[in-house]
């Protein structure tokens, strides 16, 4: 005897059941959970940066208008967010450790170029009374330190996301699904938080 329509359909939906329970008790609702938690954490440090380096080309127009013989120095910084601008941010980049540790190097040199052009702009009295370099000057502070609380959560969603991956029964889900250990921070950008572009002088 055949079954019914109906049976069929009560035998679906148990089915449909038994597999959504048995997906959330092995964590593949957490890995959806945790995966769009790192991309939202990430999604906030890019903006950041993005803001950083749009408050560039004033910085060094203005500092230009002063400090025509830093010329090595200027130009520096306007390479530097050329490379940063330039590097594609995509998701891959998230799973990928090398395309991630391109992310922190040219970020990297721009804070460096950065601390160099203000530290040489310290020797410019007419540059550090100037209205538009001071405000320039607070945006930027202001955006080192976004940058810092981006980069700290982004830090934290992604421990949390590589445990669940690591751990067990989860690992085993992760292994299934193709989930992987996320990139983060390396050390030494880690200790590069608390050592941003100094821009806090003459206040």
């Amino acid at each position: 005897m055949k079954p019914s329509l109906f049976t069929r359909y009560v035998g679906l939906l148990l089915a449909a059941v038994l597999a959504a329970t048995l997906l959330s008790g092995c964590g593949y609702n957490q890995f959806q959970a945790k995966d769009e938690a790192t991309k939202a954490a990430w999604a906030e440090v890019v903006n950041q940066y993005q803001r950083r380096a749009d408050l560039i080309p004033n910085l060094v127009n203005t500092v230009k208008g002063y400090a025509t013989h830093e010329k090595d120095t200027l130009e520096a910084v306007t390479r530097a967010r050329a490379a940063a601008t330039s590097f594609q941010i995509t998701p891959e980049v998230l799973n990928n450790p090398e395309a991630f540790q391109k992310f922190q190097q040219v970020q990297g040199e721009l804070s460096s170029a950065l601390s160099r052009l203000m530290a040489v702009s310290e020797n410019y009295p007419q540059l550090k009374a100037d209205a538009s370099f001071r405000d320039l000057q607070s945006q930027l502070e202001g955006t080192e330190n976004r940058i810092t609380v981006a980069r700290q959560r982004y830090i934290a969603a992604v421990q949390d996301y590589n445990i669940t991956v690591r751990s067990f029964p989860t690992n085993l889900t992760a292994m299934m699904f193709g989930y992987q250990a996320k990139p983060s921070f390396t050390v030494e950008n880690e200790k590069a938080i608390s050592t941003a572009p100094t821009v806090n002088f003459g206040k």
